[in-house]
């Protein structure tokens, strides 16, 4: 070999292995199931009840395994609307699918993430529990199964089951106003990290400059550097800080402040970046990076709710994740769809009923500018203190650092349990601001009421009174009844009063459902469903014009042009 391909070998393996150096400092992950509902994969199946059940067969997942083919429909509030019994079909579902860990994972930690299943999910690594039973349809969970996994090939286990064994899981997520599914829906992956990584980071960083995260490093075996750097949203580094980690610590809090930083708001969207290092000397063992947004919320009682110091109001719509041939197993592209739809009617804000949506919307919401209510779900009753506890956590880990967030709501309807209003701020060092979305007077929190469906008159003597008001839903536009009726009324009111902070429609979009078992036709359950601004596949109607005109933010008061206009 002469020296001219000596050199280019010797650079070429070279690079290729500081970029396994760089890799192997980063979280890697590798997908058992698809992606999204456009990119699934085959995993084997079994039904116990209903349609195609009592066999082996096999399923795409992430899904709905009633959009498959298996099981039975039911809609949550048919015992409510038709007086039906409720006798739901608790079908459960078993899948098996095998994989192999890459060699290169031989001394990391392994975690199994699941993104979202319904609901009851047992799993097992080669016929070991990975963990417990986890309960709750619509928030992510992980086990260590480090331990349980072999060299070449390794099988997944899982059993979902449609109905809980707790009964308040079912009441706060089966017991609803939308269709009820069974099956993992979101995605399923592998995670490998170091033996000593950071697990998270929670960040407050506030209009003023200050900015202070939490983070979370695990299994430190000796003294090492934590190292933040901030970038700007064009990706210059602004900042750079670091604080001494020691054998032990779990908990590391890093501070600092910028100086007249680019604020986030729904108008100017601006996201920064962190890159947070575990240092050990001047070598990196790994890395993380997340985006945040300088932006500080405020309820002031009595007045209203402002953003970095200025006042704000909702101009807001309720979103259901659905879409009609795969339900609330969506893909980004819906996600992106719906953001810019919401902000084609001159909107602000989202409400995201009854449940948490999957991440993609968060992001969207956070780099395009929209205001987000993030919801635990409970549509009118509430989880058990010990069920929603462990939800409220999962809830708050996984969104904390979205700017797009400007508060959290602690269920719908009745279905609060306030003992959960506490638990939130344990985990978001932001602080922000806890509501109940409710449908009955005197159930206001932290200065808010969010009283549903007030008539024009009872909501102005709301307004008259000394608590902050704003309706998490309004306008019902129930059976295509056109959700803009008499809100140019109602707007003109809520944005002419001192304590209205706006309010949230009902709902974005009509929940058709294409019945696997009725040729594939597009069920919205009668009176139910058909409730949206837009069609099941997002179809503009009347409400979405009158909406774009009715919140415009440019007002023109003249009945005729002027003569030498």
């Amino acid at each position: 070999m002469n020296l001219t391909k000596q050199l280019i070998t010797f650079i070429t393996l070279g690079f290729f292995s500081l970029a396994a150096i760089a890799n192997s400092t980063k979280k890697e992950i590798k997908y058992l199931s698809g992606t999204d509902n456009e990119n699934t994969k085959t995993w084997d199946f079994f039904c116990t009840e209903g349609r195609k059940s009592g066999e082996w067969t096999t399923i795409e997942v992430p899904s709905h395994w009633e959009q498959q083919g298996f099981g039975e429909y039911d809609y949550g509030r048919d015992y409510r609307t038709y007086g039906k019994k409720f006798n739901y079909s608790k079908e459960s579902g078993i899948y098996k699918h095998r994989f192999t860990v890459p060699e290169k994972w031989e001394k990391k930690k392994v975690f199994i993430v699941f993104e979202g299943s319904m609901t009851d999910t047992e799993v097992k690594i080669n016929g070991q529990l990975a963990g417990p039973i986890h309960q709750g349809s619509f928030y992510r969970f992980k086990y260590d199964i480090t331990d349980k996994l072999k060299a070449g090939e390794n099988e997944l286990e899982v059993k979902v089951d449609k109905w809980s064994s707790n009964h308040s899981v079912n009441r706060a997520e089966r017991y609803a106003d939308y269709w009820i599914f069974g099956g993992i829906f979101r995605p399923v992956y592998l995670e490998a990290v170091p033996q000593s990584f950071i697990e998270r980071v929670a960040i407050n960083a506030k209009a003023d400059g200050s900015f202070s995260m939490e983070t979370f490093p695990v299994n430190i075996e000796k003294k090492q550097t934590i190292v933040a750097e901030i970038f700007d949203p064009k990706g210059n580094i602004v900042k750079s800080f670091e604080s001494k980690v020691s054998k032990g610590d779990s908990l590391v809090v890093l501070s600092c402040t910028l100086e007249n930083p680019n604020t986030w708001t729904a108008e100017t969207p601006n996201r920064y970046s962190v890159k947070v290092s575990l240092k050990d000397k001047n070598t990196t063992t790994y890395e993380l990076i997340e985006k945040f947004g300088f932006r500080t919320i405020e309820i002031r009682e009595g007045d209203g709710i402002y953003l970095n110091g200025t006042k704000i109001k909702m101009k807001g719509v309720n979103r259901h994740v659905f879409w009609p041939e795969t339900g609330r197993c969506v893909n980004s592209k819906i996600d992106l769809n719906d953001v810019k739809l919401i902000k084609a009617m001159n909107m602000n804000a989202v409400r995201c009923a009854h449940y948490p949506p999957d991440k993609a919307f968060l992001n969207f919401c956070d780099s395009l500018g929209l205001y987000v209510m993030n919801e635990l779900a409970g549509w009118q009753n509430a989880y058990d203190t010990e069920s929603g506890s462990k939800l409220v956590r999962e809830l708050v880990l996984r969104d904390v650092n979205h700017p797009s967030i400007l508060f959290w709501s602690n269920g719908n309807e009745g279905g609060t349990n306030k003992e959960l209003d506490d638990n939130y701020g344990m985990y978001d060092p932001s602080k922000r601001p806890v509501i109940h979305a409710h449908h009955k007077p005197g159930n206001d929190y932290n200065g808010v009421d969010c009283n549903h469906y007030e008539n024009y008159y009872s909501s102005k003597k709301i307004l008259d009174g000394g608590l902050i008001y704003m309706p998490t839903e309004f306008l019902h536009a129930q059976d295509d009844g056109g959700g803009a009726t008499a809100l140019a009324d109602f707007w003109e009111l809520f944005w002419n009063s001192e304590r209205s902070a706006g309010g949230f429609s009902w709902v974005l979009a009509d929940e058709g459902l294409v019945r696997t078992d009725m040729d594939n036709v597009i069920d919205a359950n009668r009176v139910n469903a058909p409730d949206g601004l837009v069609g099941p596949h997002r179809e503009k109607e009347g409400s979405f014009y009158a909406m774009r005109e009715i919140y415009s933010p440019v007002k023109i008061n003249l009945n005729k042009l002027p003569e030498d206009f």
